[in-house]
């Protein structure tokens, strides 16, 4: 089954064609970076604009790259929420149009789904655990927009067990790398920087890491470091390396805590990471570590697969497709998806 998997719902313009919901034959993004960098972050109506200009192009490139025609397509699925409501627009108008012209079946994904599903994406150099995890799982979602604790029963079969009461961790990790003058996204560059750092520097607080619950705050974070700060410029050279390490050690602690947790409490010894903070070295060591001590099995997709990309949405698809599902030709978007909405 070829699927060609459509993904706009931020600032990335991706289409990807995938074998049986495994093997990737083509994945092309188109980022967004360099447009939104001058205004520090994401602009929805400047990203709008960007997706229309850029997603003909990046559709035509992914099938010709997978050697096969549109017309060999068996499906196509699109994200469908959540996400910037002019950007999902883009994307399901676009993906509805090509579905009814070429007269395939069509399935709205949940961008959450999506990175749910990354993990079973054959990767040539698998971090830590190779294959795709059993069922039920545990799946850690870590994003700019969401972070989450979730149970797996099946494709299609979640439950949130634990989400963050404010900020998502790779939302703290950008306004930190913006307060630091590190530019945008500045939590890629957060991480680069920790390597070399000592995070014991800074004593930053673990904002509920002693509850018994499996919730998630950085909202206190963000404002320490500020205080830290104190509004001065930003430090420089290995001070500057000690600050980042002390802040990323911060978080990684409560999402490698607080995993631990859920994994015991649910009863599960198979744990996934996803999300664009999936690609962050530091949580990649901090969890390998506690799976090492712990005994748990920890399987992370390729940093590339971690970040917005339509492979996963097209797994995601694939999943659907071959339940029967198929999304209607009025097919809409919502911008506050939650996960446990739809088939």
């Amino acid at each position: 089954m070829l699927v060609l998997g459509v993904e706009t719902s931020c600032d990335e313009t991706a289409a990807a064609v995938v074998e049986d919901g495994r093997r990737v034959r083509a994945d092309v993004v188109a980022s967004q970076i360099l447009v939104h960098a001058e205004f520090g972050g994401v602009v929805p109506e400047v990203a709008s604009r960007q997706h229309t200009a850029t997603i003909a192009p990046v559709l035509r490139r992914a099938v010709a790259d997978a050697g096969v025609g549109f017309h060999d397509l068996d499906g196509i699925a699109v994200t469908c929420g959540p996400g910037l409501v002019g950007a999902l627009l883009v994307g399901v108008e676009t993906a509805k149009a090509l579905a009814y012209a070429l007269g395939k079946p069509l399935v709205g994904v949940n961008h959450l789904a999506g990175h749910l599903a990354a993990v079973f994406l054959e990767d040539p150099k698998p971090f830590a655990t190779p294959g795709p995890p059993p069922f039920p799982h545990l799946a850690l979602l870590v994003s700019g927009g969401h972070t989450a604790l979730i149970r797996v029963d099946a494709p299609g079969k979640t439950r949130l067990v634990g989400s963050t009461r404010d900020d998502a961790a790779g939302e703290a990790f950008d306004k930190v790398g913006k307060m630091l003058g590190l530019g945008y996204p500045g939590g890629v560059v957060v991480d680069k920087l920790s390597a070399t750092g000592d995070p014991s520097a800074h004593a930053l607080p673990r904002a509920l890491a002693g509850r018994d619950d499996l919730d998630f705050s950085f909202s206190g974070l963000k404002t320490a470091v500020r205080e830290l700060l104190g509004g001065a410029p930003p430090p420089e050279g290995q001070a500057l390396n000690d600050l980042c390490a002390s802040f990323q050690a911060a978080v990684v602690d409560v999402l490698v805590r607080k995993s631990r947790r859920a994994l015991v409490r649910e009863g599960l010894s198979d744990l996934i990471v996803c999300g664009g903070v999936a690609a962050n070295r530091g949580l990649r060591a901090g969890l390998a570590a506690a799976a090492a001590e712990d005994g748990f099995r920890l399987y992370i997709p390729s940093p590339k697969r971690c970040t917005d990309n339509a492979s996963m949405i097209a797994a995601a698809g694939t999943q659907l497709l071959e339940r029967g599902v198929r999304a209607p030709i009025d097919l809409g978007v919502d911008p506050g998806l939650p996960l446990n909405v739809g088939p």
